[in-house]
Formats: structure tokens, sequence, C-alpha cells
């Protein structure tokens, strides 16, 4: 047997299901929105009871997962956006009326929502519940049916994904298991709308790949999210936002703080309160139950050799503890800080995605913007400050996909605002309103009754109508 047979074999398969999903919209193009609400409570009552399996199959993907990082990332978020989903579809599928204009008269204009067809969902493996199932929840909403291509890294969460999607779900929703050559034949299916998550260079590829068909694409990616010190800080408070944000999941999460801009004045004092605070809530470092696992040996391999590499070139790395900070054999790390960093650092030019925090001083305000601004925009933007004047400044003067002041990760949580990148961190948004327009062709409607005198002037080229319509928009 030749070595591409199962490969072949694959992509027949794959899109085999492509088609059968194709003919299950054919056969219903328009679902009833009543039906649409019926599926997504399905969804959300098999969520909360397979909760103890994608607890547990989630920690057997990690290594070790704390059922707080699978409770409270994956599950709670999950169960969220359906209920909100459900609560506020009926208004978001609402016709929407707009103005004709005296030019349209006397016919009237609205948008009305429809479904765009087999939707393509590419999910990442940090958050392998809440990044799989929260834009198909957001697909079926709007109508339309998914093939969901899931991550290879967590197998035995997929199992369980399965079976969420499985009886009547599995004909508005099919689960695609395979490597990485598998998912670029997903993103070559001629998918109607192609949702991606995961780093900006395999966003490239996706986006090429969708290309030749013309689908559209929403690209949820990443980069090197910032956090802004102020001078007008409460220290204490900063830190425990930003070592919350840089442990959950042990960083590995597209919106954790990557670097932090500090006042020159104030680097030892932050660095001090977040070891004093890593060593009170983890104390028994990489041997505590409140420490998730890096996904794999590959990663963390890719974490140890970013802090030799900055470490040779005279980086200071700060560990809180003294013992228990990294565990190679169960893919374990703590929290590193490094400090004395330069853009020459391996570490200062990759997304990090694991606990390690830079630590960046700066003598004025302006040099910390522009250290940002002469970067790619990042899919979040934190500052630490008590001044709103200067909190608004930052704002102002800035870009990220997402942004939040004197907190970390919890603005992705809110369910009535829209979550996205800008630039190579992301293009499109979901979550709320924004994910069900993602999801819908917005259609212009133009209805005219039997009363319509503006045809035979037109078809006449009528002088009267051409002075009026003249006198009305070509006026300076």
């Amino acid at each position: 047997m030749l070595l591409s047979d199962p490969v072949t074999a694959a992509n027949t398969q794959l899109k085999m299901q492509f088609d059968e999903m194709q003919q299950h919209f054919n056969q219903q193009p328009y679902l009833a929105v009543a039906k649409r609400i019926q599926l997504l409570k399905s969804i959300k009552r098999e969520l909360l009871a397979l909760e103890d399996e994608f607890v547990a199959a989630s920690s057997k993907d990690f290594g070790f997962r704390t059922a707080f990082d699978t409770v409270l990332g994956d599950i709670l978020p999950t169960t969220r956006t359906v209920s909100h989903t459900i609560a506020h579809l009926p208004k978001w599928t609402k016709e929407s009326p707009r103005k004709a204009g005296l030019s349209l008269a006397p016919s009237k204009v609205a948008v009305s929502y429809q479904p765009k067809g087999v939707v393509g969902v590419i999910s990442p493996w940090n958050y392998p519940i809440q990044l799989a199932v929260v834009p198909v929840i957001t697909a079926l909403a709007a109508g339309n049916r998914v093939l969901l291509k899931v991550s290879e890294f967590t197998p035995h969460t997929n199992q369980v994904i399965k079976k969420l999607f499985s009886g009547e779900l599995s004909e508005h929703c099919a689960v695609i298991e395979g490597e990485a050559q598998l998912s670029q034949q997903f993103s070559c299916l001629p998918f109607a709308h192609l949702f991606f998550t995961g780093s900006t260079a395999v966003g490239r590829h996706i986006m090429a790949a969708a290309s030749k068909n013309l689908t559209p694409v929403t690209l949820e990616l990443g980069g090197k999210s910032p956090v802004i010190i102020t001078e007008q800080v409460d220290i204490e408070k900063a830190a425990k936002a930003i070592l919350f944000g840089k442990m959950t999941n042990a960083g590995q999460i597209c919106v954790a703080p990557d670097y932090v801009l500090v006042p020159d004045k104030l680097q030892h004092q932050l660095v001090k309160s977040l070891c004093g605070l890593y060593k009170k809530h983890y104390k028994l470092g990489v041997e505590g139950k409140n420490l998730t696992s890096v996904i794999n040996d590959h990663h963390f391999t890719r974490l140890t050799t970013l802090l030799t590499d900055a470490q040779q070139q005279g980086a200071q790395i700060i560990k809180p503890l003294e013992e228990n900070q990294s565990d190679a054999a169960k893919h374990r790390l703590g929290l590193h800080i490094v400090t004395d960093v330069n853009d020459t650092m391996k570490l200062m030019q990759e997304e990090l995605f694991g606990p390690i925090l830079a630590i960046v001083p700066y003598q004025q305000l302006s040099d910390a913007i522009d250290y940002i601004n002469q970067r790619p925009q990042p899919l979040a933007l934190y500052i630490m400050g008590q001044n709103k004047q200067t909190n608004a400044y930052i704002q102002y003067h800035t870009q990220s996909g997402t942004f939040a002041i004197n907190d970390t990760l919890m603005q992705v949580t809110a369910d009535d605002a829209p979550f996205g990148g800008i630039g190579p961190s992301g293009m499109g948004h979901y979550h709320g309103k924004e994910g069900f327009l993602t999801f819908s062709h917005a259609r212009n409607t133009l209805r005219t009754g039997n009363f319509n005198p503006k045809l035979g002037m037109l078809l006449a080229q009528n002088t009267l109508l051409m002075k009026i319509l003249k006198w009305l928009y070509l006026r300076p």
C-alpha cells in the first residue's frame, strides 16, 4: 500500500463530511429560530452533564490541569455564552428597518440576516472546550451547519466534545480529528465562512488557503500582550492582577500578560510583590495542585530554551521559590520573572504562552507608549494605574484587540461585548451580537408594493424626475 493512501483516505472522508453537511444545509437553508434555540438548549444541557468528564479529560491531555482552569476557563464561559445567546437570539434575528429615502419611495428597505451555509471552525488546544464550542454555538445560532476541527494535542477532550455533538446535534456540527496536515486540507474546503483560533504564523496559511475559494475568514490570533504600569498605581493590586493573568492555565492564554512596562523606580517593588504573592498562592510550586502543566514536552522545551537564550544574553532570571520551579518529566513550570531584557532575546520576539514574565523599565510614559506602537498590535493591552486622565491618554494613543484597566483576562468574559484582534493579532469578532453578525449574511432587502410610479418615470427617463433628483442630491 502506498504511504500516501491514509492521507488520501482522510481527505476523501473530510470531503464526504463536508458534502453531507452541505446537503443538510440545503435541505433547511433557513432553520427556524425556535429550532436553533432548541439546539442551543440541548448543547447547554449536555455540556453541564459532561462537566466531570471534561475536567478529567482535559487534565489527562495537559498532564495535569486544575479543575479551576477547566471549569472557570472553559465550562463557565461556554455555558454563559449559550445562555446569553438563547436570551438574545430572537432580537438579533429580527429584520432591521433602514431608511429608504425619497429616491426609493414608496419602497421600503430593511436588512435581514440569513445563514451563510457550512462554516468551518479550527480550534486550539489551550482552552479546548471554550474555544471549540463557543464559535460553534454562535454559528449554529446564526442558522449555519458546522464542521469543527479540534486540536490533535487534546485527544481525550476531543472524545467528550464528540459526545457533546452526538445524536441530533451531529447533523448540525460534525467533529473532525486529525494532525496538522488535515488542518491544511480542512482550510481548503469551500466553506461559507472559516473561523480559526491559533498563532499568527498559522493564521497566515489559513487565510491563504481560504482565499482560493474566496472564503471569508475570522482569525483569532495572539501576540505579545503588554501591561503598562503607571506612576499612579497600587503596586500590590497591580501585581495581583498580573499574577492572575500570567499563572491562570499556566499562562497558556492568547491574552495573558506577556511583558510589563514599569516605571524604573517601581521595578524592584513590582518584582518583590510578584514574588511575595507567588510564594503565598503557589507555595508548593510545581508540586502544588493549583498549577496547570505546560501542554506537552515540546512546549516545555520551547519555554526553557527561551529562558536559556535570555540568560546567555545577560538577562536576570528571578525564581520566586528556591525549589519546585520546574519539572521536566511532568512538563511543569513555575513563574519565572525576567529582567534586563533586550530585543535580541527570543523571549522578547515570540509570544511566550507560558509562565514567563519579562519586565521592561521605562523613564517617561511616552517611552512606554512608543515601545508598544513600534511593535505589532497586541490582542490585549492592560493598564495598571489610578489616574483616569493618564489611562485615557494611553487608551487613545495605542491600538489593541482588547483593552482593560486594573484587571487582566476578564475582558474576554464579557458576554455582550465583541472579542477580536487587530492587525497581526487577528481580524473579525465573535461573542455577543457581533458574533451572530460574523456568521450571518446581512442581506439588503427592498420591498416594493403595487403602487410604483417611479418605475415608469425611470423607464421614460422623465425630465422632471431628473430635476427633482438633482435638486435633492447634487446640491453643494
